[in-house]
């Protein structure tokens, strides 16, 4: 299986993202942890219909694309807002 690691700035963060992508995507029911992380993508693509190949997927849509990484990247985004959120209410009564 080509799996394809995506070049973030602090490499060494990729475990703690693929922790969090476990945690959202469990919390949103998905079958899926930590460790288990990598395999949410055909989770979603399952859920939505969208056929998506262990090997390759050259060959589906841009819009079902977004589809599959949104429902993914658009959870973690939120958590991490809510996350932040509550260090920033956890400082101010620390002042």
């Amino acid at each position: 299986m080509a799996t394809r690691n995506q070049r973030i700035l602090v490499p060494e963060a990729r475990a703690a993202l693929n922790k969090l992508k476990g945690e959202v995507m469990k919390k949103k029911g998905y079958n899926v942890d930590q460790h288990t992380s990598h395999l949410a993508k055909y989770e979603v693509a399952e859920e939505k219909g969208i056929p998506l190949d262990k090997n390759y997927n050259g060959n589906i849509k841009a819009k079902d694309a977004g589809k599959i990484g949104g429902e993914i990247g658009g959870s973690m985004v939120s958590e991490m807002i809510e996350m932040a959120k509550k260090q920033l209410n956890e400082r101010s009564k620390l002042t």
